[in-house]
């Protein structure tokens, strides 16, 4: 996954204000991810809760990945197109949500739009200490 720096887009605007050059906007990146919470589930030794929030720029795609964990996926904004290798593609908008399970192979992972963003929020239980987003080629 991609993230902006946006305290070098910040200088690089300040830079070019200062010298008069013209300045031109940095692109948003396709996808940014926001770790929101991790908690240990002293219920479940070994296993974690994880919350992040996700924003799609407009067009942005994910590549093919699995999570190894049982997702629960929130739109908040926007819309977005998801799919698990063997289930149909579904289009989910605001209020409704996607669920994921560990051996689930998510194949399509996409914006619905190509000029609004989107964002979502997504709850994993999944093994401590292991990466929530592993690629698949």
């Amino acid at each position: 996954m991609s993230f902006i720096n946006s305290m070098s887009s910040a200088l690089a605007l300040a830079g070019g204000l200062f010298l008069g050059q013209p300045v031109l906007a940095a692109p948003a990146a396709p996808v940014s991810v926001t770790s929101l919470m991790t908690k240990a589930m002293a219920d479940h030794p070994g296993k974690e809760i994880l919350v992040i929030t996700v924003d799609f720029a407009p067009g942005a795609v994910d590549p093919v990945h699995r999570h190894d964990a049982h997702a629960v996926v929130y739109v908040l904004e926007g819309s977005i197109v998801m799919g698990v290798k063997g289930g149909k593609e579904q289009v989910v908008n605001p209020g409704q949500v996607f669920y994921e399970g560990p051996q689930d192979l998510h194949t399509v992972g996409r914006n619905a739009s190509k000029t609004k963003p989107a964002k979502f929020l997504v709850f994993l239980v999944k093994d401590a200490g292991k990466p929530f987003f592993i690629p698949v080629k």
